[in-house]
């Protein structure tokens, strides 16, 4: 699977123990920055990140910043990318399964890097569920993003 992966100035560091271990699980890696600790805008990192999915360059993303909530809220705002941080494995692969998440967002200040790669495995390993009422619900996720 070809994942995109990008931090903001606060993830970097967890970032890079993301990366490394998104390679130890056979997968290739598109990193779309920060490559150090200077500051830069979140957002901007969230479009080249939602760019590579929405464009199929990559199946799925990766996005650390400080909590994980400005990276998801950032995402969320791009039509066709469903973002959900997550902080626990259940959400990690449940966010799949019944949400068909697309870009899972983590906070390096609220986790460490040894649950960050149970988070990065269960999330990568997860399928989308092909039980109908997530199948619809999703739809109509799709629908509401056609809406505006």
């Amino acid at each position: 699977m070809r994942v995109v992966i990008g931090s903001d100035h606060a993830g970097w560091p967890l970032k890079n123990a993301v990366v490394e271990h998104v390679r130890s699980l056979g997968h290739e890696v598109i990193d779309v920055g920060s490559f150090d600790d200077k500051p830069v805008d979140f957002p901007d990192i969230a479009r080249a990140l939602t760019h590579k999915v929405k464009s199929g360059e990559a199946e799925r993303g990766i996005m650390v910043c400080g909590t994980g909530v400005g990276a998801s809220i950032a995402a969320n705002k791009v039509k066709g990318i469903r973002a959900a941080v997550c902080h626990d494995i259940h959400s990690a692969h449940q966010s799949v399964e019944h949400d068909d998440v697309n870009v899972m967002c983590i906070g390096a200040k609220i986790v460490g890097s040894w649950l960050a790669q149970d988070l990065v495995e269960a999330y990568l390993k997860a399928e989308f569920s092909t039980d109908e009422d997530c199948r619809r619900r999703v739809e109509m996720l799709h629908a509401m993003d056609a809406e505006g």
